[in-house]
């Protein structure tokens, strides 16, 4: 990903040695990328420009459950396990993100993993945590791409990727469940960037970009969208912005579920920053996992959770790093061409540089 940009980081709190959610202690991201060029059905499975990405906090979740909060911009949109962590207050498993039509599928994938993993949710059950964007402009939706070894394979690459000596590399753009998002008009798919506060505290955002539209378009505060020429099939196939954006947070402040849902809500100030304007048919919706006061299955915290006094720090940091996921997002995506031969471009720097100079 082009630096550039991103330098000096957005906001005035320093980024973690990664600039990723992988900077919080024992978070993994992985990504499973699916990409076919088959014949349409019924003579094949399509164009598969598609995926699955893991955001997991670390450990075994349905054992030791992490305190959760969830917040929603605009409801047009999916994420399973949504009404029981507003119930509860915890997740009880990673983070799955993928394509609207594959939610079944990945839900499917992630009860069998799990089960397999921990044996004890038998005895019990699980509600795997899934979010959804709608891909159909680049990838075919009528065929169910996702496969269980892509769920297991992107779940393994999140488990690896928090492991001590693993790549310390954060794959973003049109990887895992980004490979056919747009953003803004231009090619999006996965950001990520992190904010470490000044007590040591680290905040992590994962987006999953697919919204906005490109004249709103804005970095660092400028106008930049209105002069950038619009890519050429904004105006001949999308008649009105619709999309989506999931977001997760992963912080290791100790936070009660009430409060971090105060801390994912503030992910929407973030993609404003950025030119979002929540449209009617685009699902805004957002969770955040609060490791600090993580404890055993049944068990009580030992640590105290924040007050309310004390959260603006997180807060901003929460903002700053959303803005600065989202430029992840656009930045590292490539142009990439999928159903019914549509290509979507990335976005130009070139013109970007020369926006924001006029700027």
């Amino acid at each position: 990903m082009p630096r550039a940009f991103l330098d000096p980081p957005f906001g005035r709190f320093a980024t973690g040695p990664t600039d990723s959610v992988l900077d919080v202690p024992g978070a993994g991201l992985g990504h499973a990328t699916i990409v076919r060029d088959d014949p349409d059905p019924p003579d094949g499975g399509g164009i598969a420009r598609t995926g699955v990405t893991v955001v997991d906090p670390g450990g075994d979740v349905w054992a030791s459950p992490v305190p959760a909060g969830i917040a929603v911009l605009n409801g047009a949109g999916e994420l399973t396990g949504s009404l029981q962590i507003r119930e509860w207050g915890v997740v009880e498993t990673p983070v799955f993100l993928t394509s609207t039509m594959q939610v079944g599928r990945v839900y499917d994938a992630a009860c069998r993993l799990l089960m397999a993993e921990q044996p004890g949710i038998a005895d019990s059950v699980v509600i795997p945590v899934v979010g959804e964007c709608d891909d159909s402009w680049l990838n075919d939706p009528r065929t169910m791409h996702v496969t269980d070894a892509d769920v297991e394979r992107a779940l393994s690459q999140a488990r690896v990727s928090a492991t001590e000596g693993a790549d310390r590399t954060a794959m973003s753009g049109c990887v895992g469940a980004g490979s056919g998002m747009v953003c803004m008009g231009w090619k999006g798919g996965i950001g990520t960037s992190s904010r470490v506060l000044p007590d040591g505290t680290t905040v992590g955002v994962v987006l999953l970009t697919n919204f906005g539209a490109p004249h709103l378009l804005r970095m660092r505060g400028r106008a930049v969208g209105e002069a950038i020429e619009p890519p050429a099939w904004w105006a001949t196939h999308h008649p009105e912005p619709a999309g989506s954006c999931v977001g997760v947070v992963v912080t290791d402040a100790p936070l009660d579920p009430a409060t971090a849902s105060r801390v994912a809500a503030r992910v929407g100030l973030g993609l404003a920053r950025c030119g979002s304007v929540a449209h009617h048919g685009s699902g805004e919706i957002f969770c955040c996992l609060a490791t600090g006061l993580r404890a055993p299955r049944g068990g009580a915290p030992e640590r105290v959770a924040l007050l309310g006094s004390r959260l603006d720090d997180l807060f901003e940091a929460t903002v700053d790093a959303t803005e600065s996921a989202v430029w992840d997002s656009l930045l590292s995506a490539a142009t990439t061409t999928g159903r019914r031969g549509l290509t979507v471009p990335a976005l130009p720097q070139d013109q970007l540089a020369a926006a924001l100079e006029r700027s």
